[in-house]
């Protein structure tokens, strides 16, 4: 807001403390100058120079020198173009600084609203909100679990506003196809299908549509956005595949779901947003598609939300996945990176529950211990339901004699299914009952404490590459190699994100980084081609901006395999230096150049004779610069020396020939001589 109508739009409190204190009050419209002059959302430099130009901390002349000293320092390596509009950004926000005259007594209608709403829980109310609010000093050590735990579920208190923009969804122009929920970082934009019966009760503003496909007369169907959770990146909209016509048919630009200021429908759309909550989600047995499918797959509840990640973060739509397909039964060991910040953001945690409770267990230990402490979770979990399944079976015999074909059921139960695993759970709820009754007896105590345990839990180990190729590689490689039934996920953004931009062992070749300041001059080391050299570890390697497909199938193997699995996922990152609402171009041509081959190495096929190696992307159809000239790590050492960019850029084509050509090899080869 300028200076004539932001008087208006602070809270009571906040105007009477400017007045109290007799404060200047000076107003910039940072995010309108920053898109006008290219720079998106990006208002730093246009803030550091309003703070020099009205703090009088140094003269505002030197002060600006200095600014665009730095900026030469800081963005030279990124190209003049990048230089000049920060050095304009400097120009235009000294002319565009304005102060407020003040009036002589508070005049808003707006207040503070509380740090989280009302109908919270208990332990939200009484410390989460204290910390929101700024005042975590003040708690007492009693108020915080004193087993080191944390609840879940607690990020859909903490309403951000942070984006200027949000989605809007057109329900005339959608085809439900569910690609802009598969893509969306932040868990915000969600879909369901519903009885039409329950739009009785529907705010004005809430839109629907009737839901398409087969036996679905009678249903309704909605995409709706989290608006006061959104971070504005517009992956979503940028994905989205359907388009506007007008009454001649043509395309007027417009997509299913578009970018509108956040303001203007925030109010509307938390009461449309509430409503959607409370529209019931279909258990996976009712699922109108499989979940091996993308509208299968989204219309489960993400159990990963809002999560405090950069916008159009490329690591958290595979996150968010993990939990939608597996969220009810996980546990996550947690490398330290990035995925362990956004993880773990206290004081609230983005890993939340179903309606019924159930929801995954995370931990985050020390340093890159993670793949041990995954490894640990299981040999544990086998320990106890062995433990289970022998009491069991001795009760069958003894005290639930009765009961035998019940226990017998549960014993002997197919859990390599969604299906198989909600039906085993219904069984184990009728055993804990019949225990409840033997109350006396010890061993069916026993067994009431641990009977959980005989319904399938799925281990996964999650990190960076920084920790998989790295810092933890001797573990990850241990723990693979140990054969037991943990899932891995590797969020490969080549480089170390969270600590600063660090070279790591996945860093491709010609990339600048830290500790590679010339570019780096060797090539990516190949974890999926170490991994499958065991040839009983399921690998794959995907990205879900190129075919989410074959994402959601990796997923679903690799846990259905009952050994080792590790999926190396490509992560788009914003130290890539890129617009980030189209980062899955970029991917795109990662894929198209060779660089990230496309593939799943599945075990169970050897027992076919089959061979387990399946390239799930096409021999390279672009150029490497093609694909690395789009990121400002590889434009940089162009910049700086195009001769050894040239350089490292044929033998980097060269390499990915290469590896091609043998990844193609392996996948043609006979297995049924073998």
């Amino acid at each position: 807001y300028g200076k004539d109508e932001v008087w208006d739009k602070i809270p009571k409190e906040v105007q009477q403390e400017i007045i109290d204190k007799k404060l200047k009050f000076y107003v910039i419209k940072a995010y309108d100058l920053a898109e006008s002059l290219g720079l998106g959302t990006r208002i730093n430099t246009i803030m550091q120079t309003a703070f020099f130009a009205i703090s009088n901390i140094m003269e505002t002349k030197k002060a600006v020198e200095a600014i665009k000293t730095a900026i030469n320092k800081t963005y030279g390596k990124k190209g003049e173009r990048i230089v000049k509009i920060n050095c304009d950004a400097v120009d235009k926000a000294l002319e565009s600084i304005e102060e407020v005259e003040l009036p002589s007594k508070a005049t808003s209608t707006i207040s503070i609203p509380p740090a989280v709403p009302a109908h919270a829980p208990d332990f939200v109310q009484r410390v989460t909100a204290k910390i929101i609010e700024g005042k975590g000093d003040d708690l007492p050590v009693s108020v915080f679990p004193c087993d080191g735990t944390w609840p879940v579920a607690t990020s859909q208190y903490e309403k951000r506003n942070i984006a200027l923009h949000i989605p809007q969804w057109k329900e005339n122009v959608c085809i439900q196809c569910g690609q802009c929920n598969i893509v969306c970082p932040h868990g915000v934009i969600r879909m369901k299908i519903y009885d039409e019966k329950l739009l009785d009760k529907a705010p004005k503003t809430f839109k629907h549509t009737k839901a398409k496909g087969k036996d679905l007369q009678g249903k309704a169907f909605t995409i709706q956005i989290a608006p006061e959770d959104c971070t504005g990146c517009g992956v979503c909209v940028h994905t989205c595949p359907a388009l506007e016509k007008d009454e001649k048919n043509q395309s007027t630009g417009k997509k299913a779901i578009n970018m509108t200021p956040q303001i203007e429908i925030r109010e509307q759309e938390k009461k449309n947003w509430e409503f959607f909550l409370s529209l019931p989600d279909l258990p996976v047995e009712q699922l109108p598609f499989p979940v091996n499918t993308i509208k299968g797959s989204q219309l489960l509840r993400p159990l990963f939300e809002f999560s405090g990640a950069c916008a159009g973060c490329g690591e958290t739509a595979y996150v968010r996945l993990m939990t939608q397909l597996f969220g009810d039964r996980a546990l996550v060991a947690n490398a330290t990176g990035c995925s362990s910040i956004y993880g773990g953001n206290l004081p609230t945690t983005p890993y939340c529950v179903r309606t019924d409770g159930k929801g995954p267990v995370w931990t985050n230990s020390l340093f890159e211990d993670n793949a041990e402490i995954g490894f640990g979770m299981r040999l544990g979990i086998e320990q106890i339901k062995t433990k289970a399944q022998l009491i069991a079976d001795d009760l069958a015999k003894t005290a639930l004699k009765n009961n035998s074909s019940l226990i017998n059921e549960i014993l002997t139960a197919d859990q390599s299914t969604h299906e198989g695993i909600e039906t085993q759970r219904l069984k184990v709820k009728q055993l804990k009952t019949l225990l409840k009754s033997l109350s006396s007896e010890d061993r069916a105590n026993e067994l009431l404490d641990i009977a959980d345990y005989l319904i399938k839990k799925s281990i996964w180990i999650v990190g960076g590459d920084g920790w998989a190729y790295d810092i933890g590689y001797g573990g990850l490689d241990h723990v693979l190699a140990a054969g037991k039934n943990v899932n891995v996920l590797v969020l490969d953004t080549g480089v170390y994100s969270n600590t600063g931009g660090q070279m790591s062992k996945a860093t491709p070749m010609g990339a600048i980084a830290k500790f590679a300041a010339a570019g780096k001059p060797l090539p990516k080391k190949d974890l999926a081609m170490l991994a499958m050299t065991y040839g009983n570890i399921y690998v794959a390697r995907i990205a879900i901006g190129v075919n989410p497909m074959q994402t959601i199938k990796a997923f679903l193997e690799a846990e259905k395999y009952d050994g080792p699995s590790i999926i190396i996922a490509y992560t788009h990152c914003i130290a890539h230096g890129i617009n980030m609402t189209e980062a899955l171009d970029q991917q795109k041509k990662a894929v198209a150049s060779g660089d990230w081959i496309l593939l799943r190495y599945n075990p169970e096929l050897l027992k076919e004779k089959k061979n387990p190696l399946q390239l799930d992307s096409k021999a390279p159809s672009i150029p490497l610069e093609e694909y690395i000239y789009n990121e400002n790590r590889f434009k940089a050492l162009k910049t700086i020396d195009p001769e050894r960019a040239s350089s490292l850029l044929k033998s980097a084509q060269e390499e990915v020939n290469r590896r091609f050509k043998v990844y193609e090899h392996m996948s043609k080869m006979d297995y049924t001589q073998t």
